[in-house]
């Protein structure tokens, strides 16, 4: 077998093989066992046949194409393994000639990936402080959802909660029919049941009929209301407003599982706060540093890649619609693409992601980063644990080997970011830049890439 390869565009391999004569033959003599048991000729019993009566009855070109049906996959097969060509695809083949057996083989492989110099990005992370301005408008929500509602004996304002006779149609047919319809917090931006339909009840006096019409936009989202005019008339037969509980140490012992005072809750809601706006910071910091790792990186994405992770995409995007019954061609229906277009509207997320992935897979292997069979159980664990009442039903979802091997990229790809984190720290990078006796180490620390 004689081999050439060459490296193409698009991360993928031609390789150009010529058949041995011999294996030819042998090939031949297979096909020519395996058709004559299942040939009748005359003259002779099945499966006694020679050769050249066979090939006079069926033809040459007969016999050499269900020979190179198995004689081109093992030799390509073969080929690869020899010159260690790593595959991510099943190859296009092209059968040149037969005599000799001569056929040319494209494949996607596994795309090189090189790296910029990722040790040297600096970037500085963005200082958390938590002012009393953002802890108040914590309090004054829970202060909010505390709040009671009392009736009130004055004229309709937006953000009560009021209960209301409603009658209303479009052409002689009915829409909203009710009687004691409780309508909770009406705004000025509610789009229910029209949008228009709570500033309408602003001023309203209990006890007391409202006639009016509202039109849906031309743009509704659901089609059947778009454009229509609805008539209505309004009775309201009761109005609340919210009255909200005093911020003091009464109102701290009544939240969660109580607090001593007021002082005690506001710290609470400090440092809860500054957790989660340093966790928001966090990932900022990580998704900035991958992109700039990504921005250094060179690599020439395979289609296929692309094309798989659109597929991936698509089954995120439908599964929803999916577990209601759903069809694909229903959703496309109902989003108003064709299927093509969809695809092509999700190529460049794709192709970002595939690029993404490939380049942490890369800096995984240049930082060694593995991820033990330990630490997957122990993630495992924290989330069962979390899960309450959906503990056992979660524990039965990993013992799946695919779950488990979810767990594992995920938990890998998480040490791979917080790995390109720490290199990029520029906090961390000037304490080691301290520890030196080298001058000017420290002017290489900044929000850019150095």
């Amino acid at each position: 077998m004689k081999v050439s390869t060459e490296r193409i565009e698009g991360s993928r391999v031609v390789l150009n093989v010529e058949v041995d004569a011999e294996e030819v033959e042998r090939s031949l003599d297979r096909a020519y066992r395996r058709l004559v048991q299942r040939t009748n000729i005359p003259g002779f019993r099945r499966g006694k046949a020679p050769r050249n009566m066979l090939e006079r009855y069926i033809g040459k070109t007969a016999l050499m194409e269900d020979a190179l049906e198995s004689l081109v996959p093992e030799t390509y097969k073969q080929a690869i393994q020899e010159h260690q060509i790593d595959v991510i695809a099943q190859p296009d083949i092209e059968i040149t000639q037969t005599e000799p057996v001569v056929f040319k083989a494209t494949v996607a492989v596994r795309p090189t990936v090189e790296l910029g110099d990722y040790r040297q990005i600096r970037l500085n992370r963005e200082p958390v402080e938590i002012t009393e301005e953002q802890v108040d408008a914590v309090l004054e929500q829970l202060r909010f959802q505390q709040g009671e509602w009392v009736p009130v004996e004055r004229p309709v304002k937006l953000g009560d909660n009021v209960t209301i006779d409603v009658e209303s149609s479009i052409d002689g047919e009915p829409f909203v029919n009710e009687e004691g319809l409780q309508y909770l917090d009406p705004s000025a931006d509610s789009p229910i049941p029209v949008p228009g339909f709570a500033e309408q009840l602003e001023g309203m006096e209990r006890g007391v009929a409202k006639e009016f019409q509202l039109s849906f936009p031309a743009d509704y989202a659901i089609e059947e209301h778009a454009g229509k005019t609805y008539s209505f008339k309004v009775v309201v037969n009761e109005v609340k407003e919210r009255v909200l509980p005093e911020l003091d140490d009464e109102f701290a012992k009544g939240v969660g599982d109580g607090f001593e005072s007021l002082d005690a809750l506001r710290q609470r809601l400090s440092e809860d706060l500054k957790a989660r706006v340093e966790e928001g910071v966090r990932r900022q910091f990580e998704d900035r540093v991958v992109e700039a790792v990504v921005g250094l990186a060179q690599v020439d994405i395979p289609d296929i890649l692309v094309e798989r992770e659109v597929d991936l995409l698509i089954d995120e995007e439908t599964q929803q619609f999916r577990l209601r019954g759903g069809r694909l061609e229903d959703y496309l229906r109902n989003i108003k693409k064709t299927e093509a277009e969809l695809r092509d509207g999700l190529q460049p997320l794709a192709r970002q992601r595939v690029l993404r992935s490939l380049v942490l897979g890369k800096v995984a292997e240049e930082e060694g980063i593995e991820v033990s069979s330990e630490e997957v159980e122990a993630e495992i664990g924290k989330m069962v644990e979390a899960s309450g009442e959906e503990a056992d039903t979660l524990r039965r979802i990993f013992d799946s080997p695919s779950a488990r091997q979810s767990m594992e990229r995920a938990l890998f790809t998480r040490k791979t970011v917080q790995r390109l984190a720490e290199i990029a720290s520029a906090e961390d990078a000037a304490s080691e830049d301290a520890g030196t006796d080298e001058p000017g180490n420290s002017e290489g620390v900044s929000d850019s890439v150095s």
